[in-house]
């Protein structure tokens, strides 16, 4: 038998290429691929036909690319979870977040809730932006996050809670009835210019302004050229991991390929436990 998560991660790809965001055009460039250089065209070409895209189709606008890329993850991810629903916690739900550009997303959730402040303040006085900057302003593409349980929860057969302890965690709905953020997804369906930068610099900004448990920070990307996912994924200190859309596959068109420093690199990528695969991260965010 197929396991439910490789189906999963076959229905993911095809949505993929469904939208568009997946696709290979007239001339055989892959809607990944960097079109000036040549190693990132023969390799995002060989992860496309493993797929099995149809030449022909055409690629869509960056941004256009990057919000269907975030949709469809979100759905991956929300199907994946409710696949092993045995291991994750109760109240567990996976958001894509829409509407961006407005500010402070993240005060509605812990560890944030006191961003709201900051947010107020902000909103009744403008020129407050000017001195804090944008570090507070945090506008995730995905997040998980999870709800506060009754004592009924942590009690289960036996009294192991009441008024008398444990009486600040967030985590019981007695004390708290905010959800709060258990994962913050960044999808970037590739890693132009400065993508990897903001990427760091809002995992950051995410550590930095909590007040409680770091959620994971995590990047999905459809990047093919492993020199551009190293400059994401090596180093550590913000971004926990680093998830390709379809890792197997970049691995047998990197080999593909013939070039000896990119299979190095992805190796010590994969090796170093920098980059995984996005079956992984369902897994590693299940509990």
């Amino acid at each position: 038998m197929v396991a439910s998560l490789h189906k999963l991660r076959q229905e993911y790809h095809q949505e993929l290429i469904d939208l568009g965001v997946l696709a290979v055009t007239a001339s055989g460039v892959a809607s990944n691929a960097d079109s000036s250089q040549k190693t990132s065209k023969a390799i995002a070409l060989s992860i496309a036909e493993q797929l099995g895209v149809t030449p022909g189709g055409e690629k869509l606008a960056g941004q256009t690319a990057g919000h269907a890329f975030e949709a469809a993850t979100t759905r991956f991810l929300s199907k994946a979870l409710a696949e092993f629903n045995h291991l994750v916690p109760p109240g567990t739900a996976i958001e894509h977040v829409v509407k961006r550009g407005h500010g402070f997303y993240l005060a509605e959730f812990v560890p944030y809730l006191h961003l709201k402040q900051l947010a107020g303040a902000v909103e009744s006085d403008p020129t407050l932006s000017t001195v804090l900057g944008n570090s507070y302003d945090i506008s995730p593409d995905v997040i998980m996050t999870r709800a506060p349980q009754p004592d009924a929860y942590f009690n289960g057969n036996a009294s192991r809670v009441d008024g008398s302890v444990a009486r600040l965690t967030p985590r019981r709905l007695i004390n708290n009835e905010a959800r709060f953020v258990e994962a913050i997804i960044s999808c970037k369906w590739t890693l132009r210019s400065d993508r990897a930068q903001n990427a760091r610099s809002e995992a950051l900004n995410i550590i930095r302004n909590r007040k409680g448990r770091t959620p994971h920070i995590v990047v999905v990307t459809g990047e093919p050229t492993p020199s551009r996912l190293a400059s994401l994924a090596l180093g550590t200190g913000d971004i926990d991991i680093v998830y390709h859309f379809a890792l197997p596959e970049l691995q047998k068109a990197v080999v593909s390929a013939g070039n000896d420093e990119a299979e190095s690199m992805l190796n010590i990528l994969i090796q170093g436990n920098r980059l995984r695969d996005i079956a992984d991260l369902v897994l590693d965010i299940a509990d």
